[in-house]
């Protein structure tokens, strides 16, 4: 399938994109915590899974926001509290300066087609029983939209955007591969013309092959219909191809956040030097490494029980007494990245030069390398 897709066809009511650098939505001090049920027989509460813990961010009209971190830390559940998939435990959400934190289904109803989400799984977010036509116009029909010259028009319209056939009007999913699956997804997702897409994974469950479609894709319908989107992915590479502004999340919280260039040359917290060494990168024989190397030990703490202060520090070779009494805030460090915002105690130096020694703090892979190392 050819990578070039041209939008010029996009139907010609697509709504007109907010204001440049007008925040389309702001978060508050967002949080969800699900319950853990125990005893006998199971009804008492005797804890909580804090998925996602009081972070912040704003995602301005048409740009693209990237939101990137291990898996379990809260991405995706992050993306369906803004779209209200999910009620919040506390926290605002506001879109487009309105309140939507917990609005009812009445109030959520003009909303609902401004904010739109394109699923992970492009094999279980299609209804098998629907022919592809009935779910692309299946929002519109919903929301009471009668487009000119009928939805079936609109639906071959928005098919030959994706870059699908419009003949495929009357197919099933089971008729398509992963990646014009996902293609449906996207078509599906414009089809009531939003302001902003949540986009969860939306390339991790694809042949690898097919990933750079998908996202040159969503290149295009951001670039040329000013839709804003909220892309998660845990992929560092794909992130930094699409957006525009990163936040790194660790275990509930963001620790960092800034635009793209100065998140990838000149992070400041550890955990993002740690992802940032771990991208696979082609050493050539006879060169030297140019980037940093960490190795982090163990595992993500459970959410249930996270640590104090700091959630990084049981992983962090920076970590003191204080990054376990105190909690660092999310500010700004000084330098001249104006709106790079990093949540530590210690911050490193803002650069991803190779370091006169690789810090290791894995004890069997420090093993492994050194009994490696030794001379036969």
């Amino acid at each position: 399938m050819s990578n070039d897709i041209s939008l010029s066809k996009a139907p010609a009511g697509a709504a007109a994109a907010e204001p440049a650098g007008e925040t389309l939505l702001e978060v508050s001090g967002l949080t969800k915590y699900f319950p853990v049920m125990g005893g006998f027989p199971f009804k008492r509460q005797v804890g909580s899974v804090q998925a996602v813990d009081g972070i912040d961010l704003a995602v301005r009209a048409g740009e693209s926001f990237g939101l990137v971190g291990e898996s379990g830390c809260g991405k995706s559940t992050t993306g369906r509290l803004i779209t209200r998939l999910m009620e919040p435990t506390a926290g605002t959400i506001s879109y487009r300066g309105q309140d939507i934190s917990h609005a009812d289904r009445k109030a959520l109803a003009p909303i609902r087609s401004e904010i739109q989400m394109i699923f992970q799984d492009p094999y279980s977010s299609l209804n098998p029983r629907q022919t592809v036509g009935t779910i692309i116009g299946g929002p519109m029909e919903i929301n009471g939209i009668n487009p000119p010259g009928g939805r079936e028009k609109r639906v071959r319209e928005l098919l030959e955007t994706v870059g699908l056939n419009p003949e495929h009007y009357n197919r099933f999913p089971h008729e398509f591969s992963g990646g014009q699956r996902q293609r449906i997804g996207v078509a599906r997702a414009l089809a009531l013309e939003p302001k902003l897409i949540v986009a969860d994974e939306p390339v991790s469950a694809l042949d690898v092959s097919i990933q750079a479609q998908v996202v040159n894709l969503l290149q295009q319908v951001q670039r040329e219909l000013g839709i804003a989107f909220l892309f998660i992915a845990h992929d560092l590479a794909i992130v930094r191809h699409f957006s525009q502004r990163v936040a790194v999340m660790y275990l509930g919280k963001i620790v960092e956040v800034g635009d793209r260039d100065s998140i990838y040359q000149r992070p400041r917290h550890p955990y993002t030097h740690a992802l940032l060494s771990a991208v696979p990168e082609v050493e050539l024989e006879g060169e030297e490494r140019e980037r940093e190397r960490i190795r982090l030990a163990g595992d993500v703490p459970s959410p249930i029980n996270p640590p104090s202060g700091c959630r990084f520090r049981t992983r962090c070779w920076k970590a003191q007494d204080k990054c376990a009494a105190e909690e660092p805030p999310l500010i700004h460090l000084g330098g001249p990245d104006e709106g790079h915002l990093t949540a530590c105690h210690f911050p490193e130096e803002p650069t991803i030069a190779a370091r006169g020694e690789d810090i290791v703090l894995d004890p069997a892979l420090a093993a492994i390398e050194d009994v490696a190392e030794r001379p036969e």
